[in-house]
């Protein structure tokens, strides 16, 4: 095993003491969990070393502050023997806590077929999180969020980050004294934040290399520090020494569930609140209503026009141009849209955090159903999501809906390739189908028709139907694009919308000056 690529955990202690020279002081020591060793340097002089291996060596808890680590003879004898140990001084009790953490989850740490998994570290046995996500995916996540840039970007989204702060400060009653669990920690915001409560301590849980800048932000800031313990891993393996009275966690991701952490945060939930604690997020909700985009609609068939061309080179492309056209719609759009380009009012699919089980996130089943306010062409279903702290003294809402400040969440359009055209009170119905899948996200499968309206609208059934199979993974980011509608404060949708069929012919002179608008 290449043991550059192993983490490496330091932790400050006071001092150790030989048992053959019991009573005798030293000066102060790194504790370093290597790959295969933990060896203990003085400060003072960098060659003397205690090491003891990870395969035979046992940690036991003396006192508060104070620890005995021992490691076995290598004598074949069935009689289990001790060669060699050391007593170990903590600075205070919450260094020892942290100290024991490490020992534990270093000991699990085995190498296997001289690989490791993401986050440096592999575990003896397949986890919950390995059986049901597959390993390129997890390693490009754990890659992506161990990277300061991602959570600089997630950490100026000033929306998202001062929710969080309210969210916490502002209940000050559900983190004094309690034992907080952050969970999927990243830098470690959140844990100085529930710390800056008043929390008694914190275990900061995360798996990326995050976890190592995690404790570097951490103990520059000493005022909290000594109650935050980070613990590299994955919440599905790693052990705590205690239950947590409150979770708290950013585990959304585009449309919610994009990203899977809900189940994580669930099996956090599982593993380590104590009954009726609490949970910050508590519940979310994804709302959904349909929208008309003719901008957006002609800008996404626009780049299909590509595989129209039939002297490419002297080659005809047009075969494929019915693949690439659909494989555009596939795609989920991911910008900041106006909310007048909704034709109908919103419904909401509610996930209660404190109840849910973590099977109830592999597939959602959403009937839909709205009553149109306006005629026009509807272009697909527009999605976005908030989440509720619930807590005992403010009850507080992150949300990224249309028209309010935007967070780095934006908002979500599953575009159809084929719109439906609604008239004023026209019901539309259909059904979002979502599916997870390992890559870490979901496919989408839409539908949405609409009824007959008018006198006898009640016997009647479906004029039209449109449906589309989209990949959550690849969201087409649209959020640099100009937003060119050109529309007053008290324009209605109707009114920018026309009612015209797309035809993607660079020879109809109406279509060629429609393709040409900027979009």
């Amino acid at each position: 095993m290449d043991n550059n690529k192993l983490g490496e955990q330091d932790f400050l202690v006071a001092s150790i003491s030989q048992l053959s020279i019991s009573g005798s002081a030293s000066p102060p020591v790194v504790a370093r969990f290597r790959s295969d060793s933990l060896v203990f340097t003085y400060e003072s002089d960098s060659d003397d070393v205690v090491q003891f291996d990870r395969s035979n060596c046992q940690l036991y808890k003396l006192g508060p502050a104070q620890s005995l680590c021992m490691t076995e003879a290598s004598d074949t004898s069935k009689e289990k023997s001790y060669s060699r140990g050391i007593t170990i001084e903590f600075r205070n009790e919450e260094e020892s806590r942290a100290f024991h953490c490490a020992f534990e989850q270093w000991k699990k740490e085995v190498a296997i077929q001289g690989s490791c998994l993401p986050n440096e570290m592999a575990s003896s046995s397949a986890s919950k999180f390995d059986d049901k996500i597959e390993e390129s995916s997890a390693k490009m996540y754990f890659h992506y969020y161990g990277q300061l840039l991602h959570q600089q970007n997630m950490m100026q989204d000033y929306v998202r980050t001062g929710t969080y702060y309210a969210a916490v400060l502002e209940n000050r009653t559900d983190f004094t004294d309690r034992v907080v669990v952050d969970v999927g920690a990243g830098s470690g915001i959140l844990s100085l934040f529930a710390a800056q409560a008043g929390a008694k301590h914190v275990y900061a849980v995360e798996a990326s290399d995050m976890a190592d800048y995690a404790r570097k932000l951490i103990s520059g800031n000493p005022s909290l520090s000594e109650r935050i313990t980070v613990i590299k891993g994955k919440v599905e393996e790693v052990e705590l020494p205690e239950k947590a009275d409150i979770l708290i966690s950013e585990p959304m991701g585009t449309l919610l569930i994009n990203e899977r952490m809900l189940e994580s945060y669930i099996i956090a939930r599982d593993r380590f609140l104590v009954p009726k604690g609490k949970m910050f997020p508590t519940i979310g909700r994804i709302h959904m209503a349909p929208f008309s985009d003719e901008y957006l609609y002609i800008e996404i068939a626009n780049k299909a026009l590509f595989w129209q061309q039939q002297n490419y080179y002297s080659v005809n492309l047009t075969p494929l141009h019915g693949t690439a056209f659909q494989g555009y719609f596939s795609q989920p759009v991911v910008d900041a849209f106006d909310p007048r380009l909704l034709v109908a009012p919103a419904i909401s699919h509610v996930i209660d955090f404190t109840s849910a089980k973590e099977e109830d996130l592999y597939e959602f089943d959403i009937p839909l159903r709205f009553v149109s306010s306006t005629g026009t062409r509807v272009h697909g279903l527009a999605c976005w999501f908030d989440v509720l702290f619930g807590g005992s003294t403010v009850q507080r809402w992150l949300t990224t809906a249309p028209g309010a400040p935007v967070t780095h969440w934006y908002q979500l359009r599953c575009v159809l390739a084929q719109p439906i055209y609604v008239m004023p009170g026209q019901e539309i119905t259909g059904r979002l189908h979502m599916v997870a899948h390992k890559a870490q996200s979901y496919t989408l499968n839409l539908t949405l028709s609409a009824k007959m309206w008018g006198p006898g609208a009640e016997q009647g059934g479906i004029l039209q139907t449109s449906s589309g199979k989209l990949d959550l993974k690849e969201p087409y980011y649209r959020m640099s694009q100009p937003q060119a509608y050109p529309m007053s404060q008290d324009q209605q949708p109707n009114q920018l919308l026309q009612t015209q069929d797309l035809q993607i012919q660079s020879h109809d002179e109406e279509g060629s000056d429609l393709l040409q608008q900027p979009v």
